[in-house]
């Protein structure tokens, strides 16, 4: 049954695995070279005093290849469109099925076999793409410093998805019957998924931390939340809130996206917009929002000055990095478990239920 399960697979395997092949040798011709100008060029940019150049320059190394990153979030899904939706839907749909268990083979070792083959398989294709764009894009990664940014394509949490994905396709094949249906019906299943874990569960998998910070000027290395804002960690949520403890401003500014504004008044005074009047003059031109080139020293104090009067604070919500990986393997085991238990269902189903 391996053998015959292997005959019918063998195809979509090759050929997926050319495609691997082809992206591995791409990958290790342009990926030392990546790294040695991290090394020489981007790591050594402080003793310069050209980092930003630099930084911006090296980021934009390599963009075509840069996309490989999105086949992470594509290949699982297509897994499950094209390997496991027609699995056993396309069987069922021409009724060759019914040769099989004619013979020797019975159902549940069937269904079995073709689910540990083809599974097995999708998760080896997510892992090995996983693991090639993950050392490939590590210079960029280190550059960035936003491992949550890039969750679900690096590391081992493709290989989940791979495998719930293929067994999502292999069960409503099991249950509509029909290949096409069954594929359109993954595709929206799998979506639908991998949006609740990405904007509801996994900010769960642990209780957040929270910090409150004295709230900094736009300009200010420390902006938002102190070292929190600068160290890689997922940002939940930032509110800004006043005095009485109400909360006036979100995303790390004032409003709800998050401006910082101040304009001149007649007279010469100057008004933080949204909070209120500034009890000292800010020179002219005023400081405008934190995408403004960076003002003189005497505009930053007076500045500052105005929002410290109004002893304004950020509160930050936020999963630090040290739980990157706490997070990955929680994600993953969760998946697993519901390829398993999609896959046990599937192969209940066939037994007890298809005629």
């Amino acid at each position: 049954m391996i053998w015959l399960a292997w005959r019918q697979f063998r195809v979509q395997a090759y050929v997926v695995g050319a495609l691997l092949g082809a992206l591995a040798i791409a990958l290790l011709l342009t990926g030392p070279h990546l790294v040695h100008l991290y090394d020489t060029i981007v790591v050594t940019c402080s003793a310069h005093n050209d980092c930003g150049p630099v930084q911006v320059s090296f980021l934009h190394e390599d963009r075509v290849l840069k996309q490989v990153s999105l086949l992470l979030e594509l290949v699982p899904a297509l897994l499950g469109i094209f390997w496991g939706a027609p699995l056993i839907a396309r069987e069922l749909e021409s009724g060759t099925y019914r040769l099989a268990w004619t013979q020797s083979v019975t159902r549940a070792r069937w269904i079995t076999t073709k689910l540990c083959v083809v599974g097995l398989a999708s998760m080896i294709v997510a892992g090995v793409l996983s693991l090639m764009v993950t050392w490939w894009s590590s210079p960029f990664d280190r550059l960035q410093d936003d491992p949550f940014g890039f969750f679900g394509q690096r590391d081992i949490v493709p290989i989940g998805y791979a495998a719930f994905a293929f067994a999502l396709g292999a069960v409503l094949g099991v249950l509509i019957r029909r290949t096409v249906p069954a594929m359109a019906a993954t595709l929206v299943g799998f979506v639908l998924v991998r949006f609740a874990f990405t904007v509801w569960i996994r900010e769960r998998f642990a209780s957040p931390l929270h910090a409150s910070t004295a709230f900094q000027a736009p300009f200010s290395t420390s902006f938002g939340a102190g070292p929190i804002r600068n160290s890689g960690t997922w940002i939940i949520s930032s509110n800004t809130i006043n005095a009485s403890g109400e909360v006036i401003g979100q995303n790390g500014g004032i409003g709800p996206n998050g401006e910082i504004n101040f304009r001149q008044l007649p007279g010469g005074a100057s008004e933080f917009v949204g909070v209120g009047r500034c009890p000292n003059k800010i020179p002219a031109p005023p400081a405008g929002s934190r995408n403004d080139s960076s003002p003189s020293l005497a505009v930053q104090h007076a500045v500052q000055r105005c929002i410290n009067s109004f002893h304004l604070r950020s509160l930050i919500t936020y999963q630090p990095t040290s739980r990157y990986w706490m997070f990955q393997w929680y994600e993953l085991t969760s998946f697993i478990v519901l390829a398993l238990l999609l896959a046990g269902f599937g192969w209940w189903w066939i037994r007890r239920r298809v005629a």
